[in-house]
């Protein structure tokens, strides 16, 4: 098969892929299956769970904080800088020049108090030093030449440069971030600056992995009808970076003995989120479905209208307050990685009390196939002007989105080359959490 046969054979397959559903409109009037979320919607309703949650508070020291919320504000403990302070390495001088140079030592960062400056006078001072009373300006040693005992200006020299004055950045009291921030390390760095040792903050959400299915191996190459586990070892680093802390991934038969211990564990589980793999469409060993009847939830998502992952859902395990909840991802690997953009993502952003990405659009190059009634998630390579749209993007794929930035966000019907398309960045590429 030459390269252009292969490119249309590969077309082909994933128009193909995207055109397998069953139409919407006909299921509403056979009065039939349910009709899916929309897929904005279906991020809407996750963003709306997570918000309405009591918020979890505790007090941990600087570096334990890093990349949870802050739950009060950050105030000012001090002025910033607490002391007028030299910006430069040079002299200290007072009055206008030429200056007669102090014997002795000069005036370095974090030495005592140093006498004040008689007029005339300059002395040698180190960046971040305090600045002795009476001084005029900082003259930049490059600025300066020394003649015997005495110091001269190569240029004028006006008063207060190169001085930081105290409270030049912040006055003690006032207002250096609101609480909802993210703490990263600038904000570390600010806090401690600011006389902090603790932070008040939202600890991340806590989630626990249940991986369903007696398909899967552990180890070695798939065979004899059984494949690979490829969601254990990504599904965890991938919620970490979403600012996760997984608790546990547990693997969970699909016999009468796998529903009770689902049940069980969905029952009994203290995590925030519960996430699953596979099982949540309606075949004869999918338990997704009856166990959450079984445990009283309320389901807020059930199915969405995307593809791939389109038997995705959302439920709420508790009451409305206590933060319990479950997302349903599809066992296919790219099925799954969509529900995880869809549902988990905004759902643990809002859980944490952190802010949802902002939305961006990006031009698609080339034309790209859509689905008659769902939105397409396609992963695609950035670069400094389009997105590019990757090979092997079938359900149950990741070679595409291994090598992708981001899955583009395609409307019903395709798209056309150049059309703006909105962009969901990869956790890794846009810098996740930190952790």
């Amino acid at each position: 098969m030459t390269p252009t046969d292969a490119e249309h054979a590969l077309r082909a397959l994933d128009e193909a892929l995207a055109l397998v559903s069953r139409d919407p409109r006909a299921d509403d009037a056979a009065g039939g299956l349910h009709r899916a979320t929309a897929w904005p919607k279906a991020r809407e309703a996750a963003i709306s769970a997570g918000s309405g949650i009591r918020p979890r508070t505790h007090r941990v020291p600087l570096a334990d904080a890093l990349g949870e919320v802050l739950a009060q504000s950050l105030d000012a403990l001090t002025d910033l800088p607490s002391f007028d302070s030299s910006a430069m390495d040079g002299w200290a001088v007072a009055g206008p020049g030429p200056w007669t140079i102090r014997t002795g030592a000069g005036v370095l960062a974090g030495s005592d108090p140093p006498e004040p400056l008689a007029d005339g006078e300059a002395v040698r001072i180190a960046t971040g030093a305090r600045i002795p009373a009476d001084t005029t300006a900082v003259i930049r040693t490059e600025h300066s030449r020394e003649s015997g005992t005495q110091l001269h200006a190569d240029r004028a020299v006006l008063t207060g440069q190169d001085i930081r004055p105290r409270g030049q950045e912040c006055r003690s009291g006032d207002l250096l971030l609101p609480a909802g921030s993210l703490v990263t390390p600038a904000v570390l760095g600010l806090a401690a600056a600011a006389g902090y040792d603790e932070l008040t903050t939202r600890p991340r959400p806590r989630v626990e992995i249940l991986v369903l299915g007696d398909e899967l191996l552990t180890e070695g190459r798939p065979h004899d009808g059984l494949i690979r586990d490829a969601l254990s070892p990504m599904l965890g680093p991938w919620l970490t970076r979403l600012g996760a802390e997984v608790t546990a991934t547990r693997r969970i038969g699909d016999d009468p003995a796998g529903a009770k211990a689902l049940l069980a564990a969905v029952t009994d589980s203290d995590a925030d989120l519960v996430v699953t793999t596979g099982g949540t469409a309606s075949g004869p060993v999918d338990h997704v479905h009856p166990v959450l009847r079984e445990a009283g939830a309320e389901l807020l998502v059930d199915g969405v209208a995307v593809r791939p992952g389109h038997p995705m859902l959302l439920a709420r395990l508790g009451d409305r307050t206590d933060g319990r909840h479950l997302v349903g991802l599809p066992g296919n690997p790219l099925a799954a990685v969509s529900a995880l953009l869809t549902l988990a993502e905004p759902l643990l952003r809002a859980l944490a009390g952190r802010r949802q990405r902002p939305r961006y659009t990006v031009p698609v190059q080339g034309d790209v196939p859509g689905h008659p009634y769902d939105t397409r998630l396609v992963p695609v390579l950035l670069t400094d002007e389009h997105a590019v749209p990757l090979r092997y993007n079938g359900p149950a794929m990741l070679r595409g989105v291994a090598a992708a930035d981001g899955l583009a966000v395609v409307p019903p019907h395709g798209a056309r080359d150049g059309q703006d398309l909105e962009i969901l960045d990869l956790p890794w590429v846009s810098g996740g959490c930190f952790t």
